[in-house]
């Protein structure tokens, strides 16, 4: 879920936001070599996370959780990562083949962070335009590459680890690779951040799910933090309300600042049916709420504080989606997908001997919640250490008992846009 779009999140955040509280701090030297070994080279961050996951499995109380996290939460979103990665390879294909080669591919990655993803989904793209340059005999381009993220990222993280990505690149590419040129946009991706006309291709994973912030007019979501089976109707209408103005935002400025025939690719989290309520919607953040209203009831947590806490936060139909880029009017929906990843994503259906262990399934989801929320809950609860942990072991508990009866998934969805 990579947290912050318009709420920074921690670095190993699936989005961000327009006055977030403060980021969560990692060591530089951690977050460098897990940018360096998870990162760059897909079959190292295989290896690496196998290695990881063996000292996790036999110690985990003796590693901090955000280490842990870190890991379990660059798996889940690689596994997002690669699984759109068709349709990203299918689009730029699609693009080359409009434009033929040019001299210099313009990129923007919106939503970047500082973890063991940053440069994923750019060495991803620029392996494809080089094979296809390759297969027509054409000459390397150059790559002018903008990272964006808010001003609280670590982006000091990405440049350390940038001598070593453009080394990997000239030893795999060859000498007559085309040079690439990576730099920093510091700013929201709700407002304008390029000049007209000047990007090929945008990319944004784990972003979109984010709004600007929390909708209006919502005070009776009483003992809710989202959509709940138990909200009001005027809640599902005010979050819809809210997500659609801030994508027609989003697709409004990006449209100035991509060329004609330009395009994009899009992946944030979603929902498989119409139903706001469904599971694969909400129920992980029912099962938040529940922790805090335990708290609540045995007077850990004030209740007037969880009456006025709500995340900025909606999960799309696909036929919202559609509806808003049809209304908005700058680009063509050319291709969608729906697919979906386990919440603990060491648990693989596909493996007949892997076994549910309730326990672990449920402190590996807390973790990855814990990563992504803890600087929203602390700064509106003002929670310390003992509350945080308080919380997420209740958390933990909850979400194993869930996983028991059903084995959830959340819901991604990733599209391709064609500027008109």
């Amino acid at each position: 879920m990579q947290a912050s779009r318009n709420l920074a999140m921690p670095t190993i955040q699936l989005s961000r936001s327009l006055s977030p509280p403060p980021s969560l701090s990692l060591s530089l030297s951690l977050s460098l070599f897990l940018s360096l070994s998870l990162s760059l080279s897909p079959s190292l961050s295989h290896t690496q996370l196998f290695f990881f996951s063996k000292i996790m499995d036999s110690s985990q109380d003796l590693i901090p959780w955000y280490i842990f996290t870190m890991l379990k939460f660059s798996s889940f979103q690689k596994t997002a990562i690669l699984r759109a990665r068709q349709i990203l390879e299918d689009t730029i294909m699609d693009m080359i083949e409009k434009y033929k080669v040019l001299e210099c591919y313009k990129i923007a990655d919106l939503g970047c962070s500082s973890g063991p993803n940053s440069l994923l989904v750019i060495s991803n793209i620029i392996d494809i335009i080089h094979v296809l340059c390759m297969k027509k005999n054409q000459i390397s381009p150059e790559y002018e590459v903008s990272l964006n993220d808010l001003f609280e990222n670590d982006f000091n993280t990405i440049f350390k680890s940038l001598a070593p990505f453009y080394d990997k690149l000239k030893v795999e590419k060859g000498p007559k690779f085309g040079p690439c040129f990576i730099s920093g946009v510091v700013g929201s991706f709700y407002g304008r951040l390029f000049r007209r006309k000047s990007l090929h291709f945008v990319h944004s994973s784990y972003c979109l799910h984010w709004t600007s912030q929390v909708p209006e007019e919502i005070e009776n979501n009483k003992r809710n933090i989202y959509i709940a089976k138990t909200s009001p109707p005027n809640v599902f209408e005010a979050y819809l309300k809210q997500f659609q103005k801030d994508f027609a935002t989003f697709l409004c400025f990006r449209s100035e600042e991509i060329i004609p025939n330009g395009r994009m690719v899009l992946t944030f989290l979603g929902r498989s049916i119409a139903d706001p309520t469904s599971n694969d919607s909400c129920c992980w953040s029912e099962l938040l709420a529940k922790s805090l209203n335990d708290m609540v009831d045995e007077g850990l947590v004030g209740e007037a504080e969880l009456y006025s806490f709500n995340l900025p936060f909606y999960t799309p139909y696909i036929d919202e989606v559609k509806a808003i880029v049809k209304e908005e009017g700058s680009f063509t929906l050319d291709k969608f997908e729906l697919f979906r990843v386990n919440w603990d994503p060491s648990y693989n259906d596909d493996d007949k001997d892997c076994v549910f262990d309730k326990k672990k399934s449920g402190k590996d989801m807390a973790k990855t919640i814990r990563a992504v929320f803890e600087p929203l809950l602390v700064s509106h609860f003002g929670f310390g250490d003992f509350e945080v942990d308080n919380l997420f072991e209740r958390y933990a508990n909850h979400v194993g008992e869930h996983l028991c009866m059903k084995k959830t998934k959340f819901s991604n969805i990733v599209i391709s846009l064609t500027k008109k």
